[in-house]
């Protein structure tokens, strides 16, 4: 069920991830992903996706919580994988009409398909052992340069914040609302892609003013608390760098510098 999805989710801990400055992990977060779309080979790749495990290992929180958080984009994977079988050029290993499956096409779907489970391993990641308010601090810190080109910080990072809070909010909002139309007789599960389709308008009407209660709610919550924007606010945590946070920032930089020194050596090989 769609309860059981751990995206967006936070789970309190005092792991060694857990410990780090929000900013830290937030630049984390980014450096890794970089990581990612620049490993242009099985082994610099292989590499990132070892760091990624030990990263998760160290949160002490199980591997299934994270691969759950996969379910709801799991589909996303699947068919992304499918088209690049069918879109490279290379040695024909099987053709079926004008479609023809090559080598090179096996390849790209695989590496594809593990560069998007590994972005989602690290999204998870971050969400899992940061608390909404501390990365709320971190996003709001780290684009604070933006308030000299009277961008408002403090209001982007809580947009950014509160939409991540919500999907799990959404997601067991739908699961409730798809029990409830199965318990007045809606048949949601047989018939072709289309009626499963329109099966389904009977869930998003009550969804959107759902989303809507709870926005007008939210805001109403707010303005009894006096919120007014960032404008003389000031922080209850303030946030310092520590031994810990040097430490993670300098073994992420010494992978972003090992998967350049091996894709370069890749490409001498091949040339």
């Amino acid at each position: 069920m769609l309860n059981n999805i751990t995206l967006g989710r936070f789970f309190p801990g005092s792991s060694f991830i857990h410990r780090l400055d929000p900013r830290v992990k937030v630049l984390l977060m980014i450096v890794l992903l970089l990581n990612i779309f620049l490993s242009t080979n099985y082994l610099s790749l292989f590499i990132v996706f070892f760091v990624v495990i030990l990263f998760i290992m160290l949160t002490k929180i199980s591997l299934k919580t994270y691969f759950k958080s996969m379910k709801f984009i799991l589909f996303v994977v699947l068919f992304t994988g499918i088209l690049n079988i069918f879109y490279a050029k290379g040695t024909t290993i099987f053709r079926l009409g004008t479609f023809s499956i090559t080598d090179e096409g096996i390849n790209n779907s695989i590496f594809v398909s593990m560069r998007l489970i590994m972005l989602i391993l690290v999204s998870s990641l971050l969400t899992f052992t940061t608390s909404p308010t501390n990365l709320t601090y971190a996003i709001e810190r780290l684009i604070r340069p933006l308030n000299k080109f009277k961008i408002k910080t403090h209001e982007l990072a809580m947009m950014m914040t509160i939409a991540l809070r919500f999907i799990p909010t959404l997601l067991e909002e739908i699961d409730k609302i798809i029990d409830a139309q199965k318990a007045r007789g809606a048949d949601m599960e047989t018939g072709n892609i289309l009626n499963r389709i329109k099966a389904f308008v009977p869930v998003l009407v009550p969804l959107f003013v759902s989303s809507f209660r709870r926005a007008y709610d939210l805001a109403l919550a707010m303005e009894c608390r006096c919120y007014n924007g960032g404008e003389g606010r000031t922080s209850m945590r303030i946030l310092h760098i520590c031994r810990n946070d040097i430490f993670a920032i300098l073994v992420v930089l010494g992978l972003f510098v090992l998967v350049l020194i091996i894709n370069n050596l890749f490409l001498a090989v091949s040339l």
